[in-house]
Order: C-alpha cells, then sequence, then structure tokens
C-alpha cells in the first residue's frame, strides 16, 4: 500500500499502520475537500457577522466568555498553539506521530472542523515530507481530547516547535524549510481545530491493537511448541469442546493450535502415557488465548470507529449551516477499549510465563534443567525465565485501569476527564513486554526440541522451529541471551516466525 486517500471511505488500522510504519503516503479524496470547504465558508460567513462561536470568535475551556475582537482572532489561533504546547517527556515514536497526524488529517476530511482546504493539505504535505514533529509524550488528559500533543504536533506546521527530519532533530522552521514547505498561518477557528480531538490517544491505541492480533497468533505458535515439548495432548484442542461453549477466540485459538500441531511425531509418542490431564497452561491455553483475543477484535472496532469519527469541538454542519457544541474530543471510549487491551495483553504474556518455568523446571519438564547440558557449569534459561517474571510483573502494574481516574481541569469546566492516552501508552509498553515473554517462551520451546528424543515435530511448529532456528543457534553452553531474545522478538513483530507457520498450515486466524 502506497498511498491511502482519506474522505472516500473509513481508515483501517492497516491502512494506518501502512502509513505510520511503512512510509506510505496521504492524499485527500476530492469529495473529502468539497466538504472541508463548505464547512469553511460558513466559519468566514460567522466571523465577518462578529457572531460569537465558541474557539472561533471566543477564548478556550474555561474562557469561553471571553469575545475576542476580529483584529485578534488570527493570534488567539496561534496562542492556542503556544500556550497549550505544555507537554514533557520523551518524544513520541515516529511512528505514533505519523499515525496521529493521519489520524487527524482524517477527522478535518470530514468538513466538520472548519479548517481552510489549503491547512489540511499542509498537513498532509507536512507527513508526506517525511516531517515529523517533537511531541512530548506527556501532559495529556484525554479530555479536551489530546491539546498537548496536539498543541506540540501543530506547532511545527506554523514555523514553531521542534520537528525530526531525516534522523536530524531541529527548529520547526528549518525542517519546512529542509522539506520544501513553507510554514502556514492559521485563519479563525484552525488552531482549535487542529488540537481538540483524540487523535494522539487514537493512533496509540490503533498500533497497539495491530500489534496485539499478531502477539494472539504469536502466543497460539509458543504454546503448540510447548505443548508438544512438555509432551502435552492435542486432545484439548477438539473443536467439539469448542463448540460447547462458542467463544469466537477460543474457538479460533483452538483450531491454530490444533493445526499447528498436526502430524506431530511427538505429541504420538506418548498417547498411551499414564497422564490424565495437562496443566492449566496447555489444557486452559485456548479459553485463555480466546479471551484475550475477543477482546482485541473489540477494541478494534472501537479504535476505528474513533478513527473516522469527528472529535472536534464545535461541529460544523454546513448542510443546515449550524454549529454545535458537544464533547466528542473526550476519550473515554478509547480509554476503556485500551485499558481492557492492556489487561489482555498482559494475560498473553501470564500464561506464557507460566509455560517458561514448566520448560526450565526439570521437575516438571523432565528435560535437563534451564534447558542446558553441564547444568550448573551452565545455567542455560534460567534468567531468561526471570525476564519474562521481571516483564509480567510489571505488566500486572500496568494493567490498573488508567480510565477510573480522573482529575478536573480548566477550572472545573472539564471536571471530568478520561485520562485516555495513559491508558494507550501503557497498553503499547505491555504489548512490548508481552512480545518480548512470547519471544523467551518460543527460545525455550525451540531448545527443549533441540533435547528431545521422541521423532519429529508438528508441520507448524516444526516450522516455527527453523524460523528461530535461521536466527539463533541452539544454546550448547552459555553465551549472551539478550541479542537471543531480541532476534526472535524481532521475528515476531515482523511476522516472520507466523508467516513461516502459515506456509506449512495455513494462515492462522
Amino acid at each position: 500500500m502506497d498511498t491511502v486517500t482519506l474522505g472516500a471511505a473509513p481508515l483501517t488500522i492497516e491502512a494506518l499502520e501502512a502509513v505510520a510504519r511503512r512510509g506510505a503516503k496521504l492524499e485527500i479524496h476530492p469529495d473529502a475537500m468539497a466538504r472541508v470547504q463548505r464547512s469553511r465558508a460558513l466559519v468566514e460567513q460567522w466571523v465577518a457577522e462578529g457572531r460569537p462561536v465558541y474557539g472561533i470568535t471566543t477564548g478556550f475551556g474555561a474562557l469561553c466568555e471571553v469575545v475576542i475582537p476580529l483584529a485578534d482572532t488570527r493570534t488567539l489561533q496561534e496562542n492556542i498553539l503556544m500556550s497549550h504546547a505544555a507537554g514533557v517527556g520523551d518524544p513520541l515514536p515516529a511512528e505514533v506521530v505519523r499515525a496521529a497526524i493521519a489520524v487527524r488529517a482524517a477527522d478535518l476530511g470530514q468538513g466538520l472542523s472548519g479548517v481552510r482546504p489549503g491547512t489540511l493539505q499542509a498537513l498532509v504535505d507536512l507527513l508526506n515530507a517525511g516531517v515529523v514533529p517533537v511531541v512530548p509524550e506527556k501532559g495529556s488528559v484525554g479530555a479536551s481530547g489530546d491539546l498537548a500533543p496536539t498543541a506540540h504536533l501543530a506547532l511545527v506546521l506554523i514555523g514553531r516547535g521542534e520537528a525530526f527530519f531525516e534522523g536530524r532533530r531541529m527548529d520547526g522552521a528549518e525542517a519546512l524549510r529542509e522539506a520544501g514547505l513553507a510554514p502556514i498561518r492559521l485563519e479563525a477557528g484552525e488552531g482549535l481545530a487542529l488540537i481538540n480531538g483524540t487523535q494522539v490517544m487514537t493512533a496509540i491505541a490503533a498500533l497497539a491493537v495491530n500489534d496485539a492480533a499478531r502477539l494472539a497468533r504469536a502466543s497460539d505458535i509458543a504454546c503448540a511448541v510447548s505443548l508438544e515439548v512438555l509432551l502435552g495432548t492435542r486432545v484439548e484442542f477438539d473443536p467439539r469442546i469448542h463448540r460447547a461453549r462458542p467463544h469466537p477466540g477460543q474457538a479460533a485459538a483452538a483450531d491454530n493450535m490444533f493445526r499447528i500441531t498436526q502430524d506431530s511425531a511427538i505429541v504420538s509418542s506418548h498417547k498411551d502415557c499414564h497422564r490424565i490431564q495437562d496443566a492449566y497452561t496447555l489444557r486452559c491455553s485456548p479459553q485463555v488465548h480466546g479471551a484475550s483475543r475477543d477482546a482485541v477484535s473489540h477494541v478494534r472496532r472501537v479504535v476505528e470507529t474513533e478513527m473516522s469519527s469527528a472529535t472536534s469541538n464545535p461541529l460544523i454542519f454546513a448542510d443546515t449551516g449550524e454549529f454545535l457544541l458537544g464533547g466528542n474530543f473526550h476519550g473515554q471510549p478509547i480509554a476503556l477499549a485500551a485499558d481492557y487491551l492492556c489487561m489482555a495483553a498482559a494475560e498473553l504474556a501470564n500464561v506464557s510465563e507460566r509455560r517458561i518455568e514448566r520448560l526450565v523446571n526439570p521437575t516438571l519438564s523432565g528435560l535437563p534443567a534451564f534447558l542446558v547440558a553441564d547444568s550448573g557449569l551452565n545455567s542455560g534459561f534460567m534468567i531468561a525465565q526471570y525476564t519474562a517474571a521481571a516483564l509480567v510483573s510489571e505488566n500486572k502494574v500496568l494493567a490498573h485501569p488508567a480510565c477510573v481516574d480522573s482529575i478536573p481541569t480548566s477550572a472545573n469546566k472539564e471536571d471530568h476527564v478520561s485520562m485516555g492516552t495513559i491508558a494507550a501508552r501503557k497498553c503499547r509498553t505491555v504489548v512490548g513486554n508481552a512480545e518480548t515473554v512470547l519471544a523467551i517462551e518460543l527460545l525455550c520451546g525451540c531448545q527443549a526440541l533441540d533435547l528431545l528424543t521422541r521423532g519429529d515435530p508438528g508441520r507448524g511448529t516444526g516450522a516455527a522451529y527453523r524460523a528461530v532456528r535461521e536466527k539463533v543457534s541452539r544454546l550448547d553452553r552459555d553465551r549472551v541471551l539478550a541479542k537471543d531474545i531480541e532476534a526472535v522478538a524481532e521475528l515476531i513483530r515482523s511476522g516472520a516466525v507466523e508467516r513461516a507457520v502459515a506456509e506449512a498450515v495455513g494462515p492462522l486466524a
């Protein structure tokens, strides 16, 4: 996907990822530009009439009763960007900023915010030129949307603030010059329209839900490998079990793991053993993974709805010649969804770490202690399990919901806020931690396959093993494991392991 067109159809997470991570360009559909022009004509009419319109001819927030003289409307719009650019902390990653610009442009392209077509085009040009505004990660309470981070983002359009361009951090004006762009002069209402909305929290949540969907499939792969080497049974994947409790995610996870372990000589080698049932981390894996999968599906629907929403205030309806004051900028839908996703991803890591413990513990696995020869002289994967435990414990802290908190702002005019951006940021962290935990499980599972002498693995597990071994060799004696963990984590993030498995057993749900 080289170009994403906004305004013709709803923006999808897949299209947003293409813009954020793969350099796809943006363009605005002509119908969207026509809508923008119609609403802008109304704004200009109201300004000429001296009509009081919130944020266009009045102050903001608790200062909404202050009427601004016509001569000061331009200054008002620049002032809102400068005064609201009060963010702190490290800059958000470039992919998040690019995603936020795309979501903001999709919002403006609905023609409900009152910006000029040229201002929308300038925002698109900024992204297409590779200019990435420096946006501090902290400072948003999630209503009225993401004011502080979006103010930092929009400052670059007027030649202020800071930006990254071609790997260098510089003044916004310099970044525009080097990219061949010129700063714009904001007109009435445009400063507010550029910053009032949920674009940053939505961008973070969209990338997180995309990664969480991939994480769910990787969880099925890692679990399937662990089940084989821990001499588990495929009975728990029998579709009859899951038809009796028809949660879609549960059925999908069970079907994935059933196919991944297909034709496993390892599983067949112990079909008449004395074990009655597997431990919960194996036997209940479809139920645990499936619940997280269903959470991901729910969050995807919420996020994609938000990506195609208008979250400004006021909203301008050109068909009736009205503006309406409302609260679409309130981040509660994203806040709740991101907190839910946070817990879902944390649980995938939680159950994975318990399987790692079974793999490295000789009492539970029947394999050499910590999956290495000469244990004692070698510590093997002992501390890799510690790392997984640390990440899982960190996730448990981060999984505490942000959305249940609220601190009133703007002289109590904004007396309930969502903390949605905090929810989205910590969700992103939890998903990243979970990727690493699954990488450790997959490393341990592949090492255990090397130590088993019970025949060949299943079609999918064998494919996963080969994909890992192309990047990471068997551990015969102690070495630095950090690089191995990161290499397998990258195989998960890139989808390389999943693609290898899909070639062997078909696409995973």
